[in-house]
């Protein structure tokens, strides 16, 4: 159960102000979420996520150098408006163009959309890219009707990474694109997230099964079975993941992977699960290059978890690894920031 909150239909924007009041150093609120407190440098592409709120670390936690610019925030499982996404493009564009990165649900594609037609009119290039790495939302022959889930964070790291780097526009949406293309998640709920002021949860699951195929939104499972042991479970998850290999990596063997935990399993849980996982991993001839075990991307208080792999190539593999600081997310040594006056000033917040 969701238990501290003020108005539950202000738990969005008390969260935010909380968020940002922590996280001076890195971020800072504007109307529809929050943008890094020290922009990124004159003429780099802006890559902001966005979704609703309840996913944490997923998508404001991400925000910082080497990784995102900003993140456009909605209320709890609900797409941001294009009103929000506008502002949040406003005031982290740097002056070549913004990219929004989002899961594949029909109120994000729409209001992105919008908000990405309104910027390029306005002179500010934008595009959007809509995540789709969840195997159990849709059959292989309609890869586009998938859903985004926890792959997400690998296809915004790397399209970061990229832009941190200089790439232009049309080469950052190409390295999201490819990302996505190598990118399979499948998960497991085994209870049911109860929204704010809410004392029931959005579904249940029978004590001692699992719903296999969640989605992060509430969605249940496709299907139901008994939960058994760590280790039936690692083979569930690895050997549904390896079913559906992506066609493009069939010679690749080192993988991006992330062994995700949704809200309420323990990280000691997930760790006696990714020992298996790993193992098997290797069984299967593949090399694990920096797993991730830990909440990335969660679902309120929902017990349950995700696996997801990404075949990597020489670049993908660069961009995983580079460095990157941000309030969820650390990873190497990022460039020390330039002197004050070599800074661009901070720009005010745009209005919605």
């Amino acid at each position: 159960m969701t238990r501290l909150f003020n108005d539950p239909a202000a738990f969005a924007e008390d969260m935010v102000a909380g968020f940002a009041a922590a996280h001076p150093e890195q971020v800072r609120a504007v109307p529809g979420g929050v943008v890094r407190a020290r922009p990124g440098r004159a003429g780099k592409v802006a890559v902001l996520t966005g979704g609703g709120s309840g996913h944490y670390p997923a998508f404001c936690g991400v925000v910082g150098a080497g990784f995102a610019d900003g993140s456009v925030i909605g209320n709890v499982f609900t797409s941001p408006s294009a009103a929000q996404a506008y502002s949040v493009g406003r005031a982290a564009e740097r002056g070549a163009g913004v990219l929004f990165l989002f899961g594949n649900y029909a109120g994000d594609v729409m209001n992105f959309g919008q908000a990405a037609r309104r910027l390029t009119a306005e002179g500010v290039p934008a595009r959007c890219f809509a995540v789709t790495d969840d195997i159990a939302s849709a059959p292989r022959e309609d890869l586009a009707g998938r859903r985004g889930i926890a792959g997400g964070f690998t296809v915004y790291k790397t399209a970061s990474a990229a832009a941190e780097e200089g790439a232009d526009l049309d080469a950052v949406v190409r390295v999201a694109e490819r990302t996505n293309a190598r990118t399979r998640t499948l998960g497991v709920a085994f209870a049911g997230c109860t929204l704010p002021g809410q004392r029931e949860p959005l579904f249940t699951v029978e004590e001692g099964r699992l719903g296999l195929g969640l989605g992060i939104h509430g969605e249940p499972g496709v299907s139901e079975s008994a939960l058994t042991s760590a280790e039936d479970l690692a083979h569930t998850l690895v050997e549904g993941l390896l079913a559906e290999r992506p066609e493009q990596a069939r010679d690749g063997h080192r993988v991006a992977v992330i062994l995700n935990g949704l809200g309420a399993t323990k990280y000691e849980e997930l760790y006696v699960l990714w020992g298996t996982v790993s193992r098997l991993l290797a069984e299967a001839g593949l090399t694990a290059v920096r797993p991730e075990v830990g909440e990335l991307v969660t679902s309120l208080d929902m017990a349950g978890c995700s696996l997801t792999l990404t075949w990597l190539d020489d670049e993908l593999e660069r961009l995983w690894l580079a460095p990157a600081d941000t309030p969820a997310f650390r990873r190497g040594p990022v460039a020390a920031p330039a002197a004050a006056a070599e800074v661009d000033p901070v720009p005010a917040p745009v209005p919605a």
